[in-house]
């Protein structure tokens, strides 16, 4: 990845990702965006109670405290990316990367990776001492781009599904 003049990523023979910090004009890409990415996120295993549990509504623009990135193409809004910085009990900082999605059709030409390394320097900037994401079992093209892009497991959360789902 390289960057023009104008701050666009390129990637040689691409088209080029832009990444800019959501603005209230983008409400209506968002929402068509967080929609696709939760139906995608049903359909691998625990999707629906991570929809459920672990998901959280993607920021408003503007949060200071959760930024909101959108990834574009060609003037487009064709991704985002919500992120926060959590205190830990000695002090520290840990990044997190609440939800990263990227339209299907706009997938493997850098607008994801666009928004990770924004989302990076916006991390470093807050000290974090490292980042963490989520993916799902059986995505494995989420699994993959994370680890592209230097991140490794550090936690596996196992459950163990009740028939009637009540618990009894």
């Amino acid at each position: 990845m390289t960057e023009g003049p104008d701050g666009a990523t390129t990637a040689a023979g691409v088209r080029p990702a832009r990444v800019r910090r959501a603005a209230p004009a983008d409400t209506d890409a968002l929402d068509a965006l967080r929609r696709a990415a939760m139906a995608e996120q049903a359909s691998f295993r625990g999707g629906e109670l991570y929809a459920q549990r672990e998901a959280r509504p993607i920021p408003l623009p503007g949060a200071d405290d959760r930024p909101l990135w959108v990834g574009e193409l060609a003037g487009d809004v064709v991704g985002y990316l919500a992120a926060r910085a959590d205190a830990l009990r000695d002090g520290r900082v840990v990044g997190v990367i609440e939800a990263v999605y990227v339209d299907p059709p706009c997938r493997g030409v850098g607008v994801g990776e666009a928004m990770v390394d924004s989302a990076l320097e916006w991390f470093r900037a807050r000290s974090c001492i490292g980042v963490d994401a989520l993916a799902l079992p059986g995505a494995r093209a989420t699994k993959n781009f994370f680890e592209e892009s230097g991140f490794t497991s550090r936690l596996l959360v196992m459950h163990h599904r009740l028939e009637d789902g009540r618990g009894s």
